[in-house]
Protein backbone atom coordinates (compact mmCIF):
# COMPACT_ATOMS: atom_id res chain seq x y z
CA UNK A 1 0.00 0.00 0.00
CA UNK A 2 1.28 3.70 -0.88
CA UNK A 3 0.29 5.66 2.27
CA UNK A 4 2.49 2.70 3.92
CA UNK A 5 4.99 2.95 1.66
CA UNK A 6 5.61 6.25 1.82
CA UNK A 7 5.66 6.44 6.17
CA UNK A 8 8.06 3.31 6.43
CA UNK A 9 10.03 5.47 3.45
CA UNK A 10 10.16 7.94 6.31
CA UNK A 11 10.33 6.05 9.12
CA UNK A 12 13.76 4.67 7.48
CA UNK A 13 14.98 7.92 7.18
CA UNK A 14 14.47 9.25 10.75
CA UNK A 15 15.80 5.87 12.42
CA UNK A 16 14.93 7.85 16.15
CA UNK A 17 11.01 7.86 15.14
CA UNK A 18 10.94 3.94 14.27
CA UNK A 19 12.86 3.05 17.10
CA UNK A 20 10.10 4.73 19.24
CA UNK A 21 7.53 2.79 17.72
CA UNK A 22 8.89 -0.47 17.99
CA UNK A 23 7.33 -1.01 21.74
CA UNK A 24 4.25 -0.66 20.02
CA UNK A 25 4.40 -3.44 18.09
CA UNK A 26 1.13 -5.42 17.26
CA UNK A 27 -0.65 -2.35 17.95
CA UNK A 28 -3.14 -0.58 15.11
CA UNK A 29 -4.41 2.91 14.26
CA UNK A 30 -6.74 3.43 11.63
CA UNK A 31 -7.05 6.53 9.45
CA UNK A 32 -10.31 8.21 8.87
CA UNK A 33 -11.43 10.63 6.39
CA UNK A 34 -14.31 11.67 4.92
CA UNK A 35 -15.53 10.56 2.10
CA UNK A 36 -13.03 8.07 2.27
CA UNK A 37 -13.23 3.81 3.45
CA UNK A 38 -10.95 3.95 7.22
CA UNK A 39 -7.75 2.46 6.57
CA UNK A 40 -6.14 0.27 9.61
CA UNK A 41 -2.50 0.46 9.95
CA UNK A 42 -0.61 -1.89 12.24
CA UNK A 43 2.82 -1.04 13.90
CA UNK A 44 4.95 -4.22 12.73
CA UNK A 45 8.13 -5.81 15.27
CA UNK A 46 10.92 -3.26 13.39
CA UNK A 47 8.37 -0.06 13.97
CA UNK A 48 7.66 0.04 10.69
CA UNK A 49 3.82 0.14 9.56
CA UNK A 50 2.20 -2.26 7.33
CA UNK A 51 -1.57 -2.52 6.41
CA UNK A 52 -4.31 -4.38 8.61
CA UNK A 53 -4.03 -4.93 12.23
CA UNK A 54 -6.18 -5.40 15.61
CA UNK A 55 -8.62 -3.02 16.42
CA UNK A 56 -6.94 -0.12 16.64
CA UNK A 57 -6.59 2.25 19.52
CA UNK A 58 -5.91 5.50 18.19
CA UNK A 59 -7.46 7.00 15.34
CA UNK A 60 -6.10 9.23 12.75
CA UNK A 61 -8.42 11.88 11.67
CA UNK A 62 -8.44 15.38 9.89
CA UNK A 63 -8.50 17.34 13.23
CA UNK A 64 -5.66 14.94 14.25
CA UNK A 65 -5.06 11.96 16.42
CA UNK A 66 -7.69 10.58 18.72
CA UNK A 67 -7.61 8.32 21.62
CA UNK A 68 -6.41 7.98 25.46
CA UNK A 69 -3.98 5.13 24.64
CA UNK A 70 -0.26 4.96 24.83
CA UNK A 71 -0.31 4.88 20.58
CA UNK A 72 -2.23 8.06 20.49
CA UNK A 73 -0.10 9.73 22.72
CA UNK A 74 2.94 8.49 21.07
CA UNK A 75 1.43 9.58 16.94
CA UNK A 76 0.70 12.67 18.71
CA UNK A 77 4.79 12.68 19.63
CA UNK A 78 5.56 12.03 16.28
CA UNK A 79 2.96 13.84 14.52
CA UNK A 80 4.45 17.32 16.23
CA UNK A 81 8.02 16.32 16.00
CA UNK A 82 8.79 14.01 12.27
CA UNK A 83 8.40 16.39 9.25
CA UNK A 84 8.36 14.62 6.43
CA UNK A 85 9.04 15.65 2.66
CA UNK A 86 6.69 12.98 0.72
CA UNK A 87 8.02 15.52 -2.19
CA UNK A 88 11.32 14.55 -1.97
CA UNK A 89 10.83 11.10 -0.88
CA UNK A 90 8.80 10.50 -4.22
CA UNK A 91 11.42 12.57 -6.33
CA UNK A 92 13.59 10.01 -5.01
CA UNK A 93 10.95 7.35 -6.92
CA UNK A 94 10.22 9.31 -10.31
CA UNK A 95 12.14 12.54 -10.44
CA UNK A 96 11.20 15.82 -9.24
CA UNK A 97 8.26 17.07 -11.80
CA UNK A 98 6.59 14.17 -11.48
CA UNK A 99 6.84 14.28 -7.27
CA UNK A 100 5.94 17.90 -7.79
CA UNK A 101 2.56 16.92 -9.40
CA UNK A 102 1.75 14.17 -7.06
CA UNK A 103 2.19 16.10 -4.36
CA UNK A 104 0.17 19.08 -5.81
CA UNK A 105 -2.56 16.13 -6.71
CA UNK A 106 -2.24 14.74 -3.21
CA UNK A 107 -2.25 18.11 -1.41
CA UNK A 108 -5.31 19.07 -3.71
CA UNK A 109 -7.39 15.59 -2.77
CA UNK A 110 -6.86 16.33 0.77
CA UNK A 111 -8.22 19.74 0.33
CA UNK A 112 -11.01 18.77 -1.42
CA UNK A 113 -11.87 16.18 1.35
CA UNK A 114 -11.60 18.86 3.70
CA UNK A 115 -14.41 21.43 2.05
CA UNK A 116 -16.75 18.68 1.21
CA UNK A 117 -16.24 17.95 4.95
CA UNK A 118 -16.92 21.27 5.92
CA UNK A 119 -20.17 21.48 3.42
CA UNK A 120 -21.43 18.61 4.54
CA UNK A 121 -21.49 19.60 7.79
CA UNK A 122 -22.81 23.12 7.24
CA UNK A 123 -25.37 21.70 5.25
CA UNK A 124 -26.59 19.64 7.85
CA UNK A 125 -26.63 22.25 10.58
CA UNK A 126 -28.68 25.09 8.08
CA UNK A 127 -31.13 21.68 7.58
CA UNK A 128 -31.39 20.86 11.39
CA UNK A 129 -32.03 24.70 12.34
CA UNK A 130 -34.13 25.97 9.22
CA UNK A 131 -36.18 23.47 8.12
CA UNK A 132 -36.50 21.00 11.01
CA UNK A 133 -36.20 23.66 14.17
CA UNK A 134 -34.64 20.76 16.37
CA UNK A 135 -31.51 23.33 17.07
CA UNK A 136 -31.55 27.24 17.19
CA UNK A 137 -28.76 29.76 15.80
CA UNK A 138 -26.21 31.42 18.32
CA UNK A 139 -27.43 34.79 17.67
CA UNK A 140 -31.12 34.03 18.05
CA UNK A 141 -30.44 32.08 21.32
CA UNK A 142 -28.47 35.46 22.70
CA UNK A 143 -31.81 37.72 21.57
CA UNK A 144 -33.85 34.82 23.75
CA UNK A 145 -31.77 35.55 26.35
CA UNK A 146 -31.22 39.23 26.44
CA UNK A 147 -35.22 39.87 26.15
CA UNK A 148 -35.68 36.90 28.71
CA UNK A 149 -33.44 39.16 30.90
CA UNK A 150 -35.16 42.12 30.14
CA UNK A 151 -38.38 40.56 30.70
CA UNK A 152 -37.31 39.54 34.40
CA UNK A 153 -35.98 43.17 34.89
CA UNK A 154 -39.31 44.67 34.03
CA UNK A 155 -41.13 41.90 35.87
CA UNK A 156 -38.77 43.01 39.12
CA UNK A 157 -39.35 46.69 39.02
CA UNK A 158 -43.67 45.92 38.65
CA UNK A 159 -43.46 43.90 42.01
CA UNK A 160 -41.06 46.61 43.48
CA UNK A 161 -44.18 48.89 42.76
CA UNK A 162 -46.91 46.58 43.89
CA UNK A 163 -45.23 45.92 47.08
CA UNK A 164 -45.05 49.97 47.30
CA UNK A 165 -48.59 50.31 46.86
CA UNK A 166 -49.51 47.47 50.06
Amino acid sequence: MAFCFLLNALLDREAWARERLVSFAGQAAELRLPLWPSLRICIAPEGRLQAGGPEPSAAITLRGIEGTSALADELRYLARHLRADFEEELSRLFGDVAAERIGATVRSFANWQHDAALRVTDALADYAIDERRALVRRMELDDLAAGIAQLTSALATLEERISRLD
